[in-house]
C-alpha cells in the first residue's frame, strides 16, 4: 500500500469527482427508465462501494436505499463469486442477503483495473413497478410469507458475463413480470447506469492513479468520522428510549406494532448506540424489515438529529452502533418471512422512534415524527388500458407530504416518508393521465392538518382520482389512520390518513388501510395522506408565519387564534396588540 497523503483541496476535488460519477449514473436511469416509478418519481439510487465493501459515495440517493445495504450486497457478491472479472454484472434484490426489499432490483458491477484488481463496486438500485408478486403490487403488506408474496428474488445472481446478458435470467424475468417490455426497458436503463459508473471510474483511475483513489477513500472516511465526532459532541449526553406505533394491518396484532428504540449517546467517546432488540418477533405479513432496512432506518433517525453537513459514508458510520436481533420484525429476518414493504412502514417507525427519543434529551435535539405511508395516492395501479388493449402496472406518486419539523425549521412538505427524505418526485397529473387510463379530479393540501408547533410539520394531502374508462386495481398500505405523526417538545401531532371510495351508484365505501381494491369507471377514490409532527410549542411560532399560512389557505383564522394564539385583522395581517394579549394570558 503506497503511503499517499492528500491535502484538503485534493480531498474536496476527488469527492466531487466521485459524486459526479454517481450523478451521471442517476441521470442515465432517469432519462432511460421506462416505468413512471423511475422516469417520473425517481425512486432509485446509485452509489459507489470500495473493494472492501464500504459505502464511499451516494449523491442524491434515497437514504433507505443506501446507508446500509450496498455494503452488504457487495459482500455477498464477493462471497458467492470469489473470482470477479471485468464485464461481470450481478442482479441482487434478496432482503436476506443485504438488499432492502425485493422490489428494489439492483445491479452490481465490479470495477476491475487493467491488472485484474477489483477496485470498486458500482451499484444501481431501481424500484420496480412489478417484480412478479402474486398480487400486482411491490408493497404486499398482507403477504403471509415469501411464497405468498411471490416476488422473483436474486441473491447476487450473475446476469452479465463479458458485458453480455445471460439470457436464462432475462427470460425468467420476462415470464414472471406482468409488463415484461416495461421491465426490460428498466433493466436496460439500470445496466446503462452501472456501465456508465464503471466507465467513469476506469477513466478516473487511469487519470489519477488507483493508489491515490485508495488513499482518498481512507482519508475521506477519516475526515467523515471526525465530522461525526464533532456532530455527536453537540448532542446531549445520556440514555433515552423512544417509540412509534404502526396501525394494525393484516398479519399484525389487533393493537398494531409498537417499535421501541433505546438510545445511548456518549459525548465523551463520541458514539451513539441504537438498540432495536427490544421489539416483536417477525410476523406473518410483508412488514418485516430486512437487515439492511433495520440498520439503515436507525441510522436515518441519527442523521436527522445531527449536523446535516456530516458526510453519509462508511467513515461516519464508524460512530454509530446499531444493535439488531435475529428473528425480529425490526432486526434480521429469517427466511421465509416476507420483507415486501421493508423500506417503508416499519422502517419509518424505527427512524421516528430514534429521532423522537433524541428530542427528549433536550431542546434543539432530535426531530418530530415524519408521517406514515402508503396512501392510495401513492399506490400501485394495474389493469388493461382499454384505449389500446395493453396491460399496465405502475406505482403512482400523485401526492404525499409527511415532513416533520426540526428544532430549527419547518418541515420539508414533500418528504413522502422518513426513508425517502424528499428525494422522490411528485408525478405530473397530465403524465399520469397519459400513461394510465386515470382521471385526477382534485389534488391539494388539507387545511388545518399540519403538526402545529414553533416549527410546523407538513399538512396532509388530498387526492381524488379514478378510472377514466374501464377499470384498474390499486394496491396500497396506508398507515397513520390511528397513530398520526407525533409532535415533540410541545409540538402537536400531524393529520391522520384516510381513504374512501365514492361508487358510481352514489354509495360511499370506507376503504381498509391495507388492500388491493378493484375500481371501475365512474368510481372515485379520495385519498388523504398523513401530515407531519410539529416541534416546539405553537405559541412560540412567529406570528407573521402564522398569518402567512392563513393567507395561503393552509390555516383557518380560528386555528390561528386557538392553537397559535395569533389574532388577525380584517386584512389578514397580524394584530400584534391582541396577539400579545392572548399569548400573555395563555
Amino acid at each position: 500500500m503506497t503511503d499517499i497523503t492528500l491535502n484538503g483541496a485534493e480531498l474536496a476535488i476527488l469527492n466531487s469527482r466521485f459524486e459526479g460519477v454517481v450523478r451521471k449514473m442517476a441521470n442515465t436511469l432517469l432519462r432511460t427508465g421506462r416505468s413512471g416509478v423511475l422516469n417520473r418519481a425517481k425512486d432509485f439510487s446509485c452509489c459507489i462501494v470500495t473493494a472492501d465493501c464500504e459505502l464511499l459515495a451516494a449523491a442524491e440517493s434515497l437514504p433507505i436505499h443506501v446507508l446500509s445495504g450496498p455494503d452488504m450486497m457487495a459482500r455477498s457478491m464477493k462471497d458467492f463469486h470469489p473470482l470477479l472479472t471485468r464485464g461481470d454484472a450481478f442482479l441482487h434484490n434478496s432482503p436476506y442477503h443485504g438488499c432492502s426489499h425485493p422490489a428494489d432490483l439492483s445491479l452490481l458491477v465490479p470495477v476491475i483495473d487493467d491488472d485484474g484488481v477489483h477496485r470498486f463496486t458500482v451499484v444501481a438500485k431501481a424500484h420496480q413497478a412489478d417484480i412478479g408478486n402474486s398480487e400486482p403490487t411491490t408493497y404486499m403488506g398482507n403477504a403471509r410469507d415469501v411464497y405468498h408474496e411471490g416476488a422473483l428474488i436474486f441473491p447476487a445472481v450473475q446476469v452479465q458475463r463479458d458485458y453480455q446478458d445471460i439470457g436464462d435470467i432475462i427470460r425468467m424475468c420476462e415470464m414472471r413480470i406482468r409488463v415484461p417490455e416495461q421491465w426490460r426497458g428498466d433493466y436496460l436503463a439500470t445496466v446503462g447506469a452501472v456501465r456508465i459508473g464503471e466507465k467513469e471510474l476506469m477513466a478516473m483511475g487511469r487519470d489519477v492513479g488507483w493508489d491515490k483513489l485508495d488513499a482518498f477513500a481512507r482519508q475521506w472516511f477519516d475526515y467523515s468520522e471526525a465530522a461525526m465526532i464533532e456532530a455527536l459532541k453537540a448532542l446531549p449526553d445520556g440514555t433515552v428510549s423512544g417509540s412509534s406505533t404502526h396501525d394494525p394491518f393484516p398479519g399484525m396484532p389487533a393493537e398494531g406494532v409498537t417499535i421501541t428504540s433505546h438510545i445511548t449517546i456518549d459525548t465523551t467517546d463520541s458514539r451513539i448506540t441504537v438498540d432495536l432488540t427490544d421489539n416483536p418477533d417477525c410476523l406473518p405479513c410483508g412488514m418485516n424489515l430486512s437487515e439492511a432496512c433495520a440498520r439503515t432506518a436507525a441510522m436515518i433517525g441519527v442523521f436527522n438529529s445531527v449536523d446535516h453537513r456530516v458526510p453519509k459514508n462508511a467513515g461516519a458510520f464508524r460512530r454509530i452502533n446499531v444493535q439488531l436481533r435475529r428473528g425480529c420484525i425490526a432486526g434480521i429476518p429469517e427466511h421465509p418471512f416476507s420483507c415486501s414493504a421493508a423500506t417503508t412502514n416499519i422502517a419509518d417507525r424505527v427512524a421516528n422512534s430514534v429521532q423522537v427519543a433524541i428530542a427528549r434529551l433536550g431542546q434543539g435535539a432530535g426531530m418530530a415524527e415524519v408521517g406514515a405511508v402508503i396512501a392510495p395516492s401513492a399506490g400501485v395501479i394495474s389493469g388493461v388500458d382499454v384505449r389500446n388493449g395493453k396491460a399496465f402496472v405502475n406505482q403512482i406518486f400523485l401526492a404525499f407530504s409527511g415532513g416533520a419539523a426540526s428544532p430549527h425549521a419547518d418541515a420539508w412538505w414533500t418528504t413522502a416518508h422518513v426513508g425517502n427524505a424528499g428525494m422522490c418526485c411528485i408525478d405530473g397529473v397530465e403524465l399520469d393521465e397519459l400513461y394510465q387510463p386515470i382521471l385526477v379530479k382534485k389534488r391539494g393540501f388539507v387545511t388545518d392538518s399540519e403538526g402545529a408547533g414553533e416549527y410546523t410539520g407538513a399538512p396532509s394531502t388530498v387526492v381524488e382520482f379514478g378510472p377514466l374508462m374501464g377499470a384498474f386495481d390499486i394496491g396500497y398500505g396506508s398507515d397513520g389512520h390511528i397513530n398520526e405523526p407525533k409532535g415533540v417538545r410541545g409540538g402537536q401531532n400531524g393529520g391522520r390518513a384516510e381513504q374512501w371510495l365514492n361508487r358510481n351508484d352514489g354509495s360511499v365505501e370506507q376503504l381498509p388501510s391495507c388492500a388491493l381494491v378493484h375500481v371501475t369507471a365512474g368510481d372515485v377514490i379520495t385519498a388523504i395522506s398523513t401530515g407531519g409532527g410539529g416541534y416546539g410549542h405553537p405559541v412560540s411560532r412567529a406570528p407573521e408565519s402564522v398569518a402567512n399560512d392563513v393567507r395561503e389557505g393552509y390555516l383557518t383564522s380560528e386555528r390561528a387564534r386557538t392553537v397559535y394564539k395569533v389574532v388577525l385583522d380584517a386584512a389578514g395581517q397580524c394584530d400584534r396588540i391582541e396577539t400579545n394579549r392572548l399569548r400573555t394570558d395563555s
